[in-house]
C-alpha cells in the first residue's frame, strides 16, 4: 500500500501547476470532482439522437460556447474545441499564469484529439448532395482538422512554442501528457498546456460506433448503461469533455513561487500489434505500457496506491485491462473507472482522468465507479464502488488504451 509521503522537487522534474475540467459531471474542476464523488452517472436521453438505436449519451450540462467564448469565436469552432478553450482558461487561472507574464516562445500546447470532428460534416454533405456548394461553411475544414484544436488554443493564449495535436485514438489525452513532458525535459519549453478534448456530438458518432457494436444498447436505462467491470456491461456510452493540465519544468514553477500540485513522474507508451480494434486478450500491450511508466517513475508496483483505469465498460476491454493489471501488480491496488459516471469522451478521456488522478493525490480520496452492481467474476480487482474511499496515497497511475492497440500510461506522485 502506498504511504502518504512527499519527496523533494528535483531540477529535472515536470510538475503540475494547474487543472481545468469540463465534463458531463459539471463545468469546472470543483463541479466535476463533486459529481464524481456522488457516484451518480450522467448518461441520459439525447434529443440529437432521437429515433436512433442508441439514443443516449453523456453531455456537458447546459454548455453553450457562446457564453464563455462569445458568439464570433464559438461560431468558428466545433464543440470539442470550445470545451478545450474553456478548460484551458480554468487551468491557466489555477496555475496563476497570464500570457502577459510569460515568454510566448517558451509555451507549448499539446492536446490529444481522437479523431477529426464529425460535427460539421453531415450538414456539408447534405448541401453538396443538393448542389448548394456555395452554402458550405468556409469554417468546416478548420473546425474538423484535429490539429486545429491545439492551434486555436495557441491562438487564444498567444503561445508560440510547439503546438501539436496527438491522435492515438482513446489514448490521445494521456499520450499528449507524455509528449509534453518530453518537450519540457528536452528544453523546448518551460510551460506546456497538455491534456485532451473531444465531443462526440451528433448522430454520426452514435451510428458508426453503434454499427461496430461498441456502444451500450441499454436505451431503456441510459443512466445504468456505462458499468465498468460489471457482469452485465455491454458497451461504452458516448460522451464529451476536456481535461487540461498545466505542466512546467520544476525550476520554472519554483521560481514563480506557485503551488505545485503533483509531479508527472512516469510515462509509458506501447502498441498491442494484435488487432485494429480489439485489445490483446491478455492485456499484453497495456502491461508493457504500465511497466514502462513504472520504470520511468523509478517506482516498484507495490509503491502505487491507486489505478485510475481506462475502464470503458466494454466486455473485451475491461477484461483485458484487468488481466494486464494482474500481470503488472500481482495484487493490484485500488481501482476506479470514471467512465461509469462520465461516459467515454474518446480523446478527451485521458486528460480528464489524469486531472482527476491529481485530485485523488491531493485529496487522498478515490471516487467510486458508478453502476458496478455485480462485479464480473473473471475480473479480480479491488474496484472502489458505491462510495468514495479515503486512502493514503503517494502515487497514482492512470491508464488509456485505444483502437489500433495504442496504449498510454502516466504516473503522478505527490510533492
Amino acid at each position: 500500500m502506498s504511504e502518504n509521503c512527499s519527496t523533494p522537487v528535483r531540477r529535472k522534474d515536470v510538475v503540475v501547476t494547474g487543472l481545468g475540467l469540463v465534463t458531463p459531471a459539471g463545468i469546472g474542476t470543483e463541479a466535476t470532482w463533486r459529481g464524481l464523488l456522488t457516484g451518480r452517472p450522467t448518461a441520459a436521453a439525447d434529443p440529437v439522437l432521437a429515433g436512433m438505436p442508441v439514443d443516449f449519451s453523456c453531455r456537458v450540462p447546459e454548455f453553450d460556447g457562446r457564453g464563455p467564448l462569445g458568439h464570433r469565436l464559438a461560431r468558428r469552432l466545433d464543440r470539442g474545441a470550445q470545451l478545450a478553450l474553456v478548460a484551458v482558461r480554468e487551468a491557466l487561472t489555477d496555475a496563476a499564469l497570464a500570457p502577459a507574464d510569460w515568454d510566448p516562445t517558451r509555451v507549448a500546447v499539446i492536446l490529444g484529439v481522437g479523431s477529426n470532428s464529425l460535427e460539421s460534416y453531415p450538414e456539408a454533405f447534405r448541401l453538396l448532395a443538393e448542389g448548394r456548394v456555395g452554402r458550405v461553411s468556409p469554417f468546416m475544414i478548420t473546425r474538423s482538422v484535429p490539429g486545429m484544436v491545439a492551434g486555436e488554443v495557441a491562438l487564444e493564449i498567444g503561445a508560440r512554442g510547439p503546438s501539436l495535436a496527438v491522435s492515438t485514438a482513446c489514448a490521445s489525452g494521456t499520450s499528449a501528457l507524455g509528449i509534453a513532458r518530453d518537450l519540457l525535459r528536452g528544453g523546448s519549453c518551460d510551460i506546456a498546456i497538455a491534456g485532451g478534448a473531444e465531443s462526440t456530438y451528433g448522430a454520426i458518432y452514435a451510428a458508426t460506433f453503434g454499427q461496430m457494436r461498441a456502444l451500450s444498447s441499454r436505451s431503456h436505462d441510459p443512466a445504468g448503461a456505462s458499468r465498468p467491470f460489471d457482469r452485465d456491461r455491454d458497451g461504452f456510452v458516448l460522451a464529451e469533455g476536456a481535461g487540461v493540465l498545466v505542466l512546467e519544468r520544476a525550476e520554472h514553477a519554483v521560481a514563480r513561487r506557485v503551488a505545485l500540485r503533483a509531479r508527472l513522474a512516469g510515462f509509458g507508451s506501447s502498441s498491442d500489434a494484435h488487432h485494429f480494434t480489439a485489445p490483446h486478450p491478455q492485456g499484453r500491450g497495456a502491461a508493457d505500457a504500465m511497466n514502462t511508466a513504472l520504470r520511468d517513475a523509478g517506482l516498484g508496483p507495490h509503491e502505487v496506491g491507486h489505478v485510475n483505469a481506462h475502464g470503458t465498460s466494454t466486455p473485451l476491454n475491461d477484461l483485458a485491462e484487468s488481466r494486464a493489471l494482474r500481470r503488472v501488480f500481482g495484487t493490484p491496488p485500488a481501482v476506479t473507472a470514471l467512465k461509469g459516471t462520465l461516459g467515454h469522451a474518446i480523446g478527451g478521456s485521458g486528460g480528464i482522468e489524469a486531472a482527476c488522478s491529481v485530485l485523488s493525490l491531493e485529496r487522498q480520496t478515490i471516487p467510486p465507479t458508478a453502476n458496478l452492481d455485480v462485479q464480473d467474476p473473471d475480473i479480480d480487482l479491488d474496484v472502489v464502488t458505491k462510495n468514495p474511499r479515503a486512502l493514503r496515497l503517494s502515487s497514482v497511475m492512470t491508464n488509456s488504451f485505444g483502437f489500433g492497440g495504442q496504449n498510454a500510461v502516466a504516473v503522478f506522485t505527490r510533492l
